[in-house]
């Protein structure tokens, strides 16, 4: 009995241990870098993501087409935290990360081939990210925050090579004229941005209103279009008739007793306008619904009345007007109304929707996107929220770096200095974290159409020669001063690239065991046993537009 072997897992059961493990999750994690490297740069490219039913994402955002892809590869889906976090956090940078990480990955391989240890590279791999961190402080930019002309060029870098390219000077003063706004003591917070999409026109038609914009119209054909010097109330609640809080039957035996009914309803609804009326409600704003009867009552009054605004725009129209939110009519005073200077019903692309604008120091405004289609006024907005998150940041932390490929380039150079200093096998783990950078000038130049040799050569020379804001020009491929040339991004972009790719890859090298039930369905290929993987092939990515089998294509 001794020699019989000890069954742990069930038949059906998949296990994939020691170099295979690692080899597929490296494999995974490279598949996903490589969906998005041609979308990098200026030139990046766009991707047209097709789900089953026939719908379509054409963008240029990377965080976009790896939320859009259906990837169901364990690994894979860590890199995609990677660039998920990277806008949470600053908006902007998502590819730059992904790309990383997957670099970062593709250079273990080759030193696990040489029989380095994980650990040894994980260790390097956090050293070297240290490093790069002091060492992006060191050559960081300090920016004024009332410098509204550096913030509309850190707004525009953005953009670049997006959708909104061709009027991104236009949409980046919008965007930094939005983000000053909102801006006050507590800090900045883009949710009081409002950002609406209207097809037709073109992007050069958006406009920033300088307070809140309802995709809503007036309730009643009788109540004025236009208010202006309003009073506005704001109502958490509805203007219809209380319901019992049980279940009541009311027996009525004549008429007199059902006409007494139903003008007692009457008078509680005609109770609720007049306290409207009487505290001089211009405009009100209503989250629940309004009665037939109130909206005739109302209309009469000349009060504009809108229902059913969503909970966020009532927080913005607070904010914006300074009225407070009142859950019960019967309570509402004076000193709860707020001031707009007007609140107007305008037809925008052919909706109606309320503008209430000439607020007091807006502290809540809405930007209005067109677009000649719905899939460019989508990639608009997705430029606009990227550059909406860089000003942010920027205004926050007051460091910019330049762009262009600059700081990596610059990083590579002291890593490899810092390497020397590093003992024992770490310093090859260094070396590798040095290399892995200079793929995004590399990319940059390859999606440029440039040769990536020559312009990492020229860059190199540049950066040695002390020029820390050297940076590729992608549209004449010379070496330029890009804090001359007016790209620059923030600090944080970079630093948090840099440290999600890290702790990305070294937790990927850390897995040399992977384990899984037979009905885990990788979804990249109908032969399971070929990939070696759980339910496929190293990439096990199912579906969106054939990217199944990139894993094992690359």
């Amino acid at each position: 009995m001794g020699n019989q072997p000890l069954i742990v897992l069930s038949e059906d059961s998949q296990r994939t241990s020691g170099r295979d493990a690692q080899s597929m999750n490296i494999t995974a994690g490279k598949a996903v870098a490589e969906a998005v490297r041609t979308t990098l740069g200026p030139k990046g490219m766009d991707k047209m993501l097709v789900d089953s039913m026939g719908d379509v994402v054409v963008t240029n955002d990377g965080v976009t087409i790896l939320k859009e892809m259906d990837i169901e590869h364990p690994a894979a889906n860590m890199v995609v935290e990677v660039a998920e976090t990277q806008e949470d956090e600053v908006g902007d940078g998502t590819t730059t990360a992904v790309v990383v990480a997957g670099e970062l990955l593709q250079k273990a391989e080759d030193l696990l081939e040489q029989d380095i240890h994980a650990t040894t590279l994980a260790q390097g791999y956090r050293q070297a990210a240290e490093k790069a961190k002091d060492v992006l402080e060191d050559i960081a930019i300090d920016v004024d925050a009332d410098d509204a002309e550096y913030l509309r060029k850190i707004a525009a870098t953005a953009m670049t090579g997006k959708g909104a390219e061709s009027a991104k000077e236009h949409l980046a003063e919008l965007v930094v004229d939005g983000v000053q706004s909102v801006a006050d003591e507590e800090g900045i917070d883009t949710d009081n941005i409002k950002v609406e999409k209207v097809v037709g026109g073109t992007i050069d038609n958006s406009e920033l209103v300088e307070g809140v914009i309802i995709d809503k119209e007036r309730v009643h054909d009788n109540m004025p279009y236009f208010v202006e010097d309003a009073n506005v109330a704001l109502i958490d609640g509805a203007l219809e008739i209380k319901e019992t809080e049980i279940d009541a039957e009311v027996n009525v035996t004549d008429p007199d007793q059902l006409q007494q009914f139903l003008d007692q309803e009457e008078k509680q609804l005609r109770d609720m306008v007049d306290t409207l009326a009487d505290v001089g409600t211009d405009v009100v704003f209503v989250d629940g619904g309004i009665d037939d009867m109130a909206q005739h009552f109302l209309a009469q009054e000349g009060i504009l009345a809108v229902r059913r605004a969503k909970s966020s725009d009532m927080e913005k129209l607070a904010r914006a007007t300074g009225a407070r939110l009142v859950s019960n009519v019967d309570d509402v005073t004076e000193d709860d109304l707020g001031f707009a200077g007007s609140v107007a019903q305008k037809d925008v692309g052919g909706d109606q929707r309320i503008f209430v604008e000439e607020v007091d120091e807006a502290k809540s405004v809405s930007l209005i996107l067109r677009g000649g289609t719905e899939h460019v006024v989508d990639e608009v907005e997705r430029a606009v929220e990227d550059s909406l998150g860089v000003v942010r940041v920027t205004l926050e932390d007051g460091k910019v770096l330049p762009g262009g490929g600059a700081p990596e380039t610059e990083l590579a150079l002291a890593l490899r200095d810092y390497a020397d200093s590093v003992g024992g096998r770490e310093q090859l783990a260094v070396e590798a974290f040095a290399d892995t950078l200079e793929i995004i000038p590399r990319t940059l130049a390859e999606n440029a159409g440039l040769d990536p040799i020559d312009s990492l050569v020229d860059l190199r020379s540049k950066h040695d020669g002390g020029n820390t804001s050297a940076g590729l020009d992608a549209y004449s491929g010379d070496i330029v001063d890009m804090e001359e040339d007016g790209v620059v991004e923030p600090l944080r972009v970079k630093t948090q690239a840099v440290e999600s790719a890290t702790e990305a890859a070294v937790m990927l090298l850390r897995i040399d065991d992977v384990i899984a039930a037979g009905e885990l369905k990788g979804g990249g290929s109908d032969d399971e046993d070929e990939g070696g993987a759980p339910g496929g092939a190293p990439g096990g990515m199912g579906g969106m537009g054939g990217m199944g089998g990139m894993g094992g294509a690359m």
